[in-house]
């Protein structure tokens, strides 16, 4: 029987090794190029070759933010693929297992049809069982009502660069794989048909590579970084880039050389930033303070993931929230802005570097491993909106001379907190930089009168950022007085958006709030929403209940958490099941 299907789960899970991201990636090219909305997110270990891991594909006629709870294809290269996807099945859902390893599906209610095939095999027929993955791909299309001609496009952007004869080979691996499903189960031919769309132009990226591309159409000109999972493709990424706009990219000997190298770029007028994860973040707090302290645009890409040490190195949380907030010593302002899709990933990387140059401080882009390494799919960015703006910048033409062994006013008091800067080397500009409490001209100075009036220029500056920040919070608030308020950040949006809009649909009245801007806070527009909701549930991950810390003092009540830090991340399911637990 053909089911029309408005979307689609597709996972392939094996041993890392089997060719498992590449089938992913040639599986969402065709969707993509057929138009449909994309969401991909692949669980992999921390090693090179071996250990488990899986790409779930979700493919949509509407914008989708996370994947599915449950899945209608599998293909499966091992045992392990099947007990751990099986109990996440639809019941009408099918696995297509490769017979070598005598696949067994455990009993349960309306189990899913599994179909043993020699997906080895048919692969070491066309030359090499590495392709099994192509063979794999072949068995989906049948399935799922896909010509093998889409995949051409596909397989020829993944093989034909590579050795003579790979791209036809793995054709002919993929027709073998559908002609199998074809001849021997054609009862399954069809059964996931995705209802036919119009071909649309989007793209299909990587958050990572989103924050990249941000950093370009911001005008970025220096990188330097120390490679770290999940933040590598952000340097990756621009290796290739930077230079063709005049720019470089410097990998390091440690993060802590990474951030004083960008710190030295952004003194020097360019717009320089750097990436890292949470240990190397740790490194950088040290410089990061050094930033603050001298006022010098810094941009840093933290994209979070399991700690603390080395912790999680592959795996998804959200524990750096204080880190990002608070860390440092001393008073250190700060903006820390956590964008929640790829789209804002793209929007709050370019506009981090005209907010570091406008309040002539830190800020960190608050990533995470669901947001920087999920493929999601983009409308094409709009380029021209864009905006690049230096801040108080001044030239050679608008300071008057200095007086005999005089000063540049660097650090001068204003009425925005935020005082004018030069370049070096710009004539009359002549001043002192010193991680030193200093006075105005950057001399070094411990009077009382001169520390309290640089501290509080220093901090009182960020007073604006939140009426200034396009878009601080991302509400879905369609009651005046909600029986419940879900409060998330980052990655975690697509799957609160689908629980919340299931539970409006229920009858219940739930509203959801998005914080984009975690530092400063945005008080003016959050304080009302937390005043008219009966409840409040964060929605983080981490064990420590990060985000619910941050709030609880503005809540003035209890909060209820959802937390989750196995590593995974969240279903719609377990958010619905959450909300409904604190609404009982």
């Amino acid at each position: 029987m053909t089911t029309r299907m408005p979307e689609l789960s597709w996972v392939i899970g094996g041993q890392q090794g089997e060719g498992i991201e590449s089938a992913g990636d040639s599986f969402a090219a065709v969707l993509n190029q057929l138009g449909y909305y994309l969401y991909g997110y692949r669980h992999f270990s921390s090693r090179i070759k071996g250990g488990h891991t899986h790409y779930k594909i979700r493919a949509s006629q509407k914008a989708v933010g996370t994947v599915s709870d449950a899945t209608d294809i599998l293909v499966a290269f091992d045992q392990e693929t099947i007990d751990l996807n099986q109990p996440v099945m639809h019941s009408g859902g099918v696995i297509l297992a490769d017979a070598r390893f005598k696949p067994v599906a455990a009993a349960m209610p309306a189990p899913p049809a599994l179909v043993s095939l020699p997906l080895t095999e048919l692969a070491a027929a066309q030359g090499s069982p590495l392709m099994k993955n192509s063979v794999g791909l072949g068995a989906t299309a049948a399935v799922a009502g896909l010509s093998p001609a889409v995949f051409d496009k596909a397989l020829a952007a993944a093989f034909a660069h590579k050795r003579p004869g790979l791209f036809a080979a793995n054709q002919a691996a993929l027709q073998a794989g559908y002609g199998y499903i074809r001849d021997n189960a054609p009862q399954l031919c069809g059964r996931f048909s995705l209802t036919p769309l119009a071909a649309a132009q989007r793209l299909f990226m990587l958050g990572n590579e989103a924050i990249a591309l941000g950093a370009l159409a911001a005008g970025a000109k220096f990188m330097a970084a120390y490679p770290i999972t999940p933040a590598s493709e952000i340097m990756e990424y621009l290796i290739k880039k930077l230079p063709e706009f005049g720019g470089a990219v410097i990998q390091t000997e440690d993060e802590i050389a990474a951030c004083m190298m960008a710190i030295g770029a952004g003194y020097a007028g360019a717009r320089a930033f750097t990436a890292t994860s949470g240990p190397g973040f740790s490194l950088m707090q040290e410089g990061i303070g050094l930033a603050a302290m001298t006022e010098t645009p810094l941009v840093v890409i933290d994209a979070q993931r399991g700690g603390p040490s080395t912790g999680l190195p592959t795996k998804h949380e959200q524990s750096d929230i204080l880190a990002a907030v608070y860390g440092t010593h001393g008073d250190a302002p700060k903006i820390v802005m956590a964008p929640g899709t790829a789209a804002e990933a793209f929007s709050d990387a370019a506009e981090a570097f005209n907010l570091a140059d406008e309040y002539q401080c830190p800020v960190i882009l608050l990533s995470d491993l669901q947001l920087s390494l999920c493929k999601q799919t983009l409308e094409l960015p709009e380029l021209e909106r864009v905006t690049v703006r230096r801040g108080k910048i001044k030239t050679a033409a608008e300071l008057p001379p200095l007086p005999p062994k005089g000063y540049f006013s660097r650090f001068a008091a204003a009425a925005d907190g935020i005082s004018d800067r030069v370049l070096p080397g710009t004539a009359n500009g002549m001043h002192l930089v010193t991680g030193l409490e200093h006075d105005v001209a950057g001399r070094p100075s411990e009077a009382a009168a001169n520390r309290i009036a640089q501290t509080d220029k220093r901090l009182g500056k960020l007073a604006t950022v939140a009426e200034r920040f396009s878009l601080p919070l991302y509400r879905q608030t369609p009651h005046e007085q909600p029986d419940l308020l879900v409060i998330g950040a980052g990655g975690s949006r697509g799957a609160i958006e689908e629980a919340v809009a299931s539970l409006n649909a229920a009858g219940y009245r739930v509203n959801h709030v998005h914080l984009r801007l975690l530092q400063p806070l945005p008080l003016p527009q959050l304080r009302p929403l937390l005043a008219a909701a009966k409840r409040i549930l964060t929605v983080e991950h981490n064990a420590s209940a990060q985000l619910a810390v941050l709030l609880g003092a503005e809540a003035g009540r209890p909060l209820h958490s959802l937390r989750k830090y196995d590593g995974n991340i969240l279903l719609p399911a377990e958010v619905y099941q959450a909300c409904r637990e604190v609404l009982a």
